[in-house]
Parts: C-alpha cells; structure tokens; sequence
C-alpha cells in the first residue's frame, strides 16, 4: 500500500476485516399469496379464526421467551422509549451482573413493524392474509457468545417472526485472538495494537470465506420455539440476507498524536479534492451518463474526532480517526449496484451479474469493499501533510549557528523569501540540481545576471539555505539539491502564500 511507503516509520499495522454487521432471517414463503393460504391450510385456520390463532402463536413465543431467563437466571426488562440505549442496558448489566458466556439479559420493546393481519379486499369483498404496518413486541437478546463475543438477535413476536441477528467483526477477531493466546489493545470497536498482526489478518481472511448459517440457524431455534413447526411445513426455514455491512481498513498508528499530525491534511484532502468520478471509482464504479442517483460527501465533527462520508446511493465509504487509527470503512446497504460473478440465468452459466443479499455472497462483500478501501487509501497518501511542516517552518524563522559562523533566521510568507523558494524549487532543479547561475536567472533581471553583486547576494542566499538544511551541496560538484526537508518547508509555505493570495483575490473581487 503507498500509505506504508510513504508512512512506514510512523504505522505498526493495517487490519482489514468486518466491521459491523446486520443479518436478517426472513421466511420467504409468507411473502407470496400461495405460501400464506398453504400454512393456513397445513394448520387448519380458516381465515375468519387467524387473528385468534396468531395470538395464540405468540403467547406461547413469549411464555417460551420468560422460561428462558427464568431458568438462566438473566433480567427481562421491557423498555418503554426508543430513546433508551438497549446495547448500553445491555453493557450496565453486564458490568453489574457479568456473565463468562452466554446470554445477559433480554430486552423488550413496542416496535412499528411489518405484520401478517387478515383484511377485507373492498374489490372482492372477501377476506385476505395481507401485508400491513403496526405495532409489534419485539425482544432482545444478548449474548456473551464464545465465538461473536458481545452481539444480539431481535426477533419479532407475531407473524411473520422475522429475526436480526447482529454480529461484530472486531468481536469475533478478539475472541479467536484470545484463544490463540495473542496480545492485543483495543480502544471501543478498534484494535490499537495487535503483537501478531498477520495472525490478526488471516482470522479475518477466514472468517470472509466461512458458512456462518449453521451459527444463524442455532439462534433462530433458540429463541422462537415455533420455528420447528414452519420447517415442518415449508421444509425450509429461515432465508438469511446482509441487510447493512460495514468493512473496515484500519491503519494503526504509532499513537494519537502521530495520527493527529497527518489526519487534518487528510480531510481536507478528501474533501476538496474528491470529485462524484473519484467516489464512483473508489467504489469500482465508472461514471455514465445513465447513472441515476445521489453522490454526496460531507463532514460532521464528533467528539472522537473528525469524520468525512462519500455516500453513493444507499452505499458509503467514509474516513474517520478513533484514537491512534485511521479507519476507512465501506458500508453496503444495496449490494445491486455491485457484480458477482456466479451461476446464473437458464442456460447456467458463470457471469458476471448483479450481487443480491444472501448471506453465500459474504466472501463478495468483503472483496468489493477491501478494494474500495484500498483505493481510498491510496488516493489519501497524495495529500501531504502540512503540521510538521508548519513546525519546521517556525524554525526556520530563527537564527541559526553553524558553528563557524551565525546566520538569521528567514520570513518564508515575505515577499522576497518567497521568490527564492520559488526559484529554489523550479522543477528543474530536482533533476539535476541546481548552480548559483541557474538560479540566479530566476532571482534578478536579465540585465544584472554578469553583475558582481547579483553573484555574491545569491552566494550569501545559498549559504544560509544550507545553514538551515533546506539544501544539501552536491559531493564533487557546484550543484546543489533541495533535501526532503526543504521540500516539505518550502512547499508547505508556499502553499499557505497561495491559499492566503486566493483567499484575498476573492474578497477583492
């Protein structure tokens, strides 16, 4: 990666693996008229009686749901507002009342929901099984698992008992760590420090490639006891889709204040410089003129730090700090607008088609998204940061001893030090260096190039760079060279006076 390349001395490692992740369970055949009418018939409910026997359905789910905390010994608290955090309820009790693994407690709450509900069709004026919006108990459980460490399963209480499993990549990785006997530090959801980081890496790598519906499905019979009876009938249980993912690349920096000195320069990088095409690209997209949607970025300040979001459509990838790291992180809510390459059509042949939501397609999310986050990284490495500079800039501004003789400091925003820097760093004299005539050239008229005074000024302007380490002489030669401490000084001063004339160009006009 060119952020190692070019920051390899201040980075200890980058991470790439799952961040957050939101798993739904749906049970496809209530979605169509023939998978209704046939559960009905499988159960012998009339139309008329499916409000009764629904009520029934779930009295026994939530008799189910109370025996469990009865006989694990865990809280069931019924939250009465959607303002109340039900992941830091679950953290206080865990705090108060820890368990070594499995579940902490379970939480229930009034959400509005999508429901079955029989209603008269006005047209047919017959009774129908139809999809409508209503309020709904929903519960809450979270567990300490020896696997996904802290995570939760949502499952709703009337038909048609969808289920939300969430699960955290950064979890998971620190349980598998732990079992290998890997040290590591973590600050809220991020790694800080990882002794093995490759270790780190390929559970990660694993972990994209892994069947985890076997994991689901264990859940699922756990919490919702009618689950056997809908196998029993449609022969096939819960269809599990990604329903949001988060993909982080985090870049672990040697501490806070290291990562402070480049993060400000990355912002403003970002969001001055990346246009709708650079968006579309970091997301493997080109720009085409029957692309139809919203590419926006923008900048919110948290009390962490700074975040900046570049949001195609319903999907983003946004760069943010969280202590000592750097995170790019990709978020897939609509994984249509990204390929895989897959089986497909009548004829079964392997082509390139439209990525949908199941979970088989984990390996594709994370490919699509490490590969963004890669490119934005990439991209990100062009902006040079300017707080070092700014520190070398103010040193530069005081007087220097050589040892054999003492030489002022320099003003790099005057008028006169910033046409030397300029003759300094003319392109041309990366190649091959520059001579006290080359830049003399730049420094004086035509007419004073032979002038005894114009040489000896120039002579006096190239010792007193060299004082302050902004060039180096060439061994064996009359050539001199700009060091990479002059480029970082000179360019960053000479982009604080451009910005600054900007600036006042467009008060002037």
């Amino acid at each position: 990666m060119k952020i190692i390349e070019k920051f390899g001395d201040k980075i200890k490692g980058i991470l790439s693996a799952f961040d957050r992740m939101i798993i739904k369970g749906h049970l496809r055949q209530f979605f169509s008229t023939s998978g209704k009418m046939y559960f009905l018939s499988q159960e012998n409910v009339l139309l008329k009686d499916f409000g009764e026997y629904a009520k029934e359905v779930t009295r026994q789910i939530k008799s189910h749901v109370e025996n469990i905390a009865q006989e694990l010994e865990r809280p069931l608290i019924y939250l009465n507002s959607p303002k109340i955090s039900k992941e830091g309820t679950a953290m206080d009790i865990q705090k108060r009342d820890p368990v070594a693994e499995g579940l902490i407690c379970i939480l229930s709450t009034l959400e509005v929901c999508k429901t079955l509900e029989v209603c008269k069709n006005k047209e047919t004026e017959k009774l129908e099984l139809q999809n409508s919006w209503r309020k709904c108990l929903y519960y809450y459980f979270y567990y300490l698992d020896r696997e996904f460490g802290f995570m939760h399963v949502k499952l709703q209480t009337w038909f048609p008992f969808e289920i939300q499993v969430y699960i955290n990549g950064r979890e998971y990785i620190s349980k598998q760590l732990d079992k290998q006997g890997v040290k590591y530090e973590r600050y809220d959801n991020s790694f800080i420090h990882v002794d093995d980081i490759g270790k780190a890496q390929e559970i990660s790598n694993a972990f994209t490639g892994r069947d985890i519906s076997n994991m689901l499905n264990r859940f699922a019979k756990e919490v919702n006891p009618f689950l056997g009876r809908l196998e029993e009938i449609f022969q096939y249980g819960y269809f599990w889709c990604l329903d949001q993912c988060e993909y982080a690349t985090d870049v672990m920096f040697q501490n806070r204040q290291v990562l402070e000195s480049v993060y400000t320069d990355f912002v403003q990088y970002a969001l001055l410089a990346f246009k709708c095409e650079d968006v579309m690209t970091f997301m493997g997209r080109k720009m085409h003129h029957a692309f139809s949607g919203e590419i926006v970025s923008d900048i919110k300040k948290r009390p962490q730090g700074v975040r900046i979001k570049h949001r195609m459509k319903s999907n983003s990838i946004k760069m943010y700090d969280k202590y000592s790291v750097l995170r790019i992180e990709t978020t897939i809510n609509d994984p249509y607008e990204f390929k895989i390459y897959k089986e497909s059509g009548p004829e079964k042949k392997n082509k390139w088609v439209p990525m949908g939501k199941s979970i088989a397609n984990l390996y594709r999310y994370a490919q699509v998204s490490q590969a963004a986050n890669g490119r934005y990284l990439d991209a990100i490495t062009l902006a040079e940061p300017k707080r070092e500079s700014i520190e070398e800039i103010e040193k530069i501004c005081n007087r220097v001893d050589t040892g054999k003789r003492t030489f002022s400091g320099m003003n790099p925003v005057s008028k006169e030090v910033g046409h030397i820097f300029l003759a300094v760093m003319n392109g041309a004299n990366h190649i091959n260096g520059f001579t006290n005539a080359s830049i003399r050239r730049d420094l004086f008229p035509v007419a004073a190039l032979d002038d005894k005074k114009a040489m000896n000024k120039t002579t006096r302007i190239i010792a007193k760079l060299r004082a302050h380490k902004l060039i180096a002489k060439i061994p064996r030669s009359f050539r001199y060279k700009v060091t990479p401490k002059g480029i970082r000084i000179m360019s960053a001063a000479l982009a604080v006076k451009n910005l600054w004339m900007t600036d006042s160009m467009k008060k002037a006009s």
